[in-house]
């Protein structure tokens, strides 16, 4: 078994002596669609045993096992050629997996054709590139225990690809995507969607959930297969989600290049809703210019997680469940905040908020809660849990990240609730406008200190509501 560490390692230090390579957001992408390549041929070379008549969808010309696999094979300008040329009689690797078709399997085909579009090869050396694909090979992701091992590195990836300028959107911690899955408990059948699914970490473990609980036949794995879908807009992420998927046994899957927000709000009938909703949308982020127009005028506003709040409500199932990561710039607040709060506790059942602390999406440090409902319902009673850092540990940190294991009191309080010095009931008519944001019961009130990126959400919004009711004065004037 190789040291998939490691490899890792030795790829990133090999990366940054290639001139074309600038920043690690370029060096993700550029280990994103090698990473891709190589595991779906891993993947079609294990079809190929398991399925009589299986043929790859890539020519064989460009699979992986074919060119990248010898360690003393092309490289130099003859490798950047072969991934690069656009020559109408000697079409590159990008060329040709950009037009991708296939008659016997046009859904992986498509696949294979939307990674590399919205993917490059930035790389200026075809001998660096031979050193990071022999790197590679060293890999086997049909072995179970490299693929369990990888499993680890990969969030490792996540984690780097968290800390590359802006893209902290994309990453959710493993231990807190595993309670909430658990804690909504999606079966097989139920239509399991991720809106804003990122590296897919959400859609991994619903997929694992089902497995572990409730796939026992090959019929049941078949169920499964049609059941999971995730949308992702940023091309990074999407490449590393649909990776992180295949890795996870699923053939053909149902994940999506698109923006969510785009999504024709009036046009969602009862063919496009789900069963189960999991999701951290992106909060902060910047919209396509107009795109909220796209929504109901009385929730209309530039803020991402809002936006996404609404279309996800919109998405679900009458007694669909939900459950969703959201920052206390959402729980609160005045205007369309107040209103988009208000449907949401019309519409559905908000029946439990558990408050993370603020260093758990280290290094944000946003404080950010998990909100779980069942549609279809008003909202009577809200539970609340607050979730405490360890004893002795005074923040989360790189070295010293979340564990599902510190979850084990709220998963034992979950099905037999009581109030106690962490736990506390609100009912909804207790509600000031609508404001989620409700302190400990139990903790005396301390003067709060808040760190300079809450002070500037704090800002944001209210300049944002201050912008709102100018508008609604220009209107009465």
């Amino acid at each position: 078994m190789a040291n998939v560490g490691a490899v890792i390692s030795s790829i990133r230090n090999i990366m940054r002596q290639d001139r074309g390579i600038s920043g690690d957001a370029q060096r993700l992408e550029q280990l994103g669609w090698m990473l891709f390549l190589k595991i779906i041929d891993d993947k079609d070379q294990e079809l190929e045993i398991l399925k009589d008549n299986y043929v790859s969808v890539i020519p064989e010309k460009f699979q992986w096992r074919s060119w990248a696999t010898d360690i003393e094979g092309i490289t130099g300008d003859e490798l950047l050629e072969f991934i690069d040329s656009n020559a109408h009689d000697n079409k590159g690797l990008f060329a040709t997996l950009r037009d991708l078709t296939s008659i016997t399997n046009p859904k992986r085909a498509a696949i294979v054709k939307e990674v590399f579009e919205g993917s490059n090869n930035y790389m200026k050396s075809g001998y660096e590139m031979r050193k990071v694909i022999n790197k590679l090979n060293e890999v086997d992701f049909n072995n179970s225990e490299d693929k369990h091992v990888f499993g680890d590195i990969y969030e490792s990836i996540l984690v780097e690809l968290r800390d590359a300028g802006n893209k902290g959107e994309y990453y959710t911690p493993r231990a807190v995507t595993q309670l909430m899955t658990q804690m909504i408990d999606p079966k097989l059948g139920e239509k399991v969607l991720d809106p804003a699914a990122g590296t897919g970490g959400f859609l991994t473990a619903a997929i694992d959930h089902v497995r572990e609980n409730y796939v026992h036949t090959v019929a049941d794995e078949r169920i499964l297969q049609q059941s999971i879908t995730g949308w992702e807009f940023k091309p990074v992420a999407y490449v590393l989600g649909l990776t992180n998927l295949i890795l996870h046994e699923m053939d053909i899957p149902d994940y999506h290049y698109m923006d969510s927000l785009k999504k024709e709000y009036n046009s969602i009938g009862a063919r496009d809703r789900v069963d189960v909703i999991l999701a951290n949308p992106p909060f902060g982020a910047s919209i396509a210019d107009g795109v909220e127009t796209n929504f109901p005028a009385t929730y209309r506003c530039k803020e991402s997680a809002d936006l996404f709040v609404i279309l996800m409500l919109q998405l679900l199932k009458p007694r669909g469940r939900w459950a969703i990561v959201l920052p206390d710039g959402s729980i609160t607040g005045d205007g369309v905040k107040a209103r988009i709060r208000e449907k949401l506790l019309t519409d559905a059942n908000l029946h439990t908020i558990i408050r993370l602390p603020n260093s758990t999406f280290f290094p944000a440090t946003v404080s950010t809660n998990l909100l779980f409902f069942e549609k279809g319902s008003k909202t009577k009673d809200i539970w609340y849990y607050e979730h405490k850092l360890p004893e002795g540990q005074k923040s989360y940190s790189k070295t010293k990240p979340i564990q599902f294991n510190e979850f084990e009191p709220i998963i034992e309080w979950w099905n037999d609730r009581k109030e106690n010095d962490v736990a506390w009931k609100v009912n909804v008519d207790d509600l000031k406008n609508w404001d989620l944001d409700i302190k400990n019961p139990t903790v005396e009130v301390e003067e709060e200190i808040l760190t300079v990126n809450e002070v500037l959400d704090r800002l944001k919004s209210s300049f944002e509501n201050l912008a709102e009711n100018i508008d609604k004065l220009k209107l009465e004037l």
